[in-house]
């Protein structure tokens, strides 16, 4: 557990810099970020085993984190919210928090609180682990053996188109924006003059009419994103 990587996401700079001595003076290694936006890049990219974020927090807010970082990955996070602000907490719950502790606090008790989840999210590790296969209809995808059939017809995909299809399909009925598929597909930033994710988009859609798949089951958004069914 002393090896635990653990993001920080703070923008106070004497809290983060405070939260990062006592972890690491713990054993624990830890990478701080101040504002939401570079956190939600860093949390995506890079794997940890805690995420400490803050809520109220410059260019995206710390719900706003949450909610994006929930559509990709199941890292354990604590959310770090102002005394008394129960209305936060509840939605922080409610968008996947595993636990949340309130301005100011005792250092002693957020050592406990970590310790308390990296042991859950060790005991119950294989519960943590996205799913390995989706199902919908007639589509299956595998993400370990990275196929994808549609009614029992094998299509042919790139890495990047794979990860594109899995990402639009496990999160079914949501509109992906393209800033947040840039991001978490292509490992870049969003520019509207980029229009390298446009032409996966179209190809895996040719790709799965050309099985059998209806069209608008994979739908394109003006100037909002993706939407899978």
């Amino acid at each position: 557990m002393s090896f635990a990587r653990i993001l920080i996401i703070e923008d106070d700079i004497t809290l983060s810099g405070q939260i990062a001595r006592l972890l690491e003076q713990k054993g624990f290694s830890t990478t701080l970020c101040l504002d939401g936006q570079s956190g939600l890049l860093t949390a995506l990219n890079e794997r940890f085993d805690l995420i400490l974020l803050d809520v109220l927090l410059p260019a995206l807010n710390g719900l706003a984190v949450l909610n994006q970082l929930r559509k990709v990955k199941c890292t354990p996070v604590m959310m770090i919210t102002a005394c008394g602000a129960e209305q936060e907490r509840i939605e922080g719950y409610r968008k996947g928090a595993d636990d949340y502790l309130p301005k100011p606090f005792n250092f002693t008790e957020m050592m406990l609180r970590i310790e308390a989840i990296l042991r859950r999210s060790q005991v119950g590790s294989l519960a943590l682990l996205q799913s390995t296969q989706l199902d919908v209809h007639d589509l299956r995808l595998n993400r370990i053996q990275q196929t994808v059939f549609f009614a029992n017809q094998a299509i042919e995909l790139t890495p990047i188109q794979f990860k594109l299809l899995w990402i639009l399909v496990e999160n079914k009925h949501d509109i992906m924006t393209k800033a947040f598929l840039y991001h978490s597909v292509l490992d870049r930033s969003f520019s509207r003059y980029d229009r390298s994710l446009d032409m996966h988009v179209s190809r895996v859609r040719k790709k799965l009419v050309e099985a059998g798949m209806p069209p608008e089951w994979l739908s394109t958004l003006h100037g909002k994103g993706y939407r899978f069914l």
